[in-house]
């Protein structure tokens, strides 16, 4: 949660909004391996986890995706559809109660880097993926999430709890 004062004084907390991409390429699922954020090393830090981060204010989601890409592994993109909207305020590994919009998203070409946030990329099939607990966040749910798209279709964008 974060403390928000309004212009008039008043103050409340309020949910942050986080963009994360499902990168795929040829079947296979870019993932990046958590540093540190800001200089602050994050929990999860060395951990899996999807491409993505925080909207910025003055973006809309599909600018807050393609900016967390373009920092973090520096794709070019395809196509992006939306996947998954998390709502829940009860959300495992997350002490901000993040409300986090997910992507698939069509990587074009290789990555080209990564930044502080992210220490290694490294593509993984969907069937050989990390272990659940060396994935950051409530990533392995939308990892889960997604095979289980991949095998049985359903209407996009899922939105709830996995």
């Amino acid at each position: 949660m974060i403390t928000c004062t309004f212009e008039h004084g008043t103050s409340t907390f309020l949910r942050h909004v986080t963009a994360n991409a499902i990168l795929t390429k040829d079947r296979k699922i870019l993932l990046g391996k958590r540093g540190t954020y800001k200089g602050r090393p994050l929990e999860e830090m060395g951990k899996w986890a999807l491409i993505g981060g925080f909207v910025d204010r003055d973006e809309n989601l599909e600018q807050a995706i393609q900016r967390e890409i373009q920092e973090e592994c520096g794709c070019a993109i395809g196509t992006i559809t939306l996947f998954h909207i998390k709502d829940n305020p009860d959300r495992k590994a997350e002490d901000r109660q993040n409300i986090e919009f997910v992507y698939i998203i069509e990587a074009i070409g290789e990555p080209s880097g990564s930044d502080e946030e992210v220490t290694h990329l490294e593509w993984f099939s969907i069937d050989q993926l990390p272990p659940a607990e060396d994935i950051a966040f409530d990533h392995a749910d939308d990892l889960l999430l997604y095979k289980k798209y991949l095998s049985n279709p359903f209407p996009l964008p899922f939105i709830g709890k996995v």
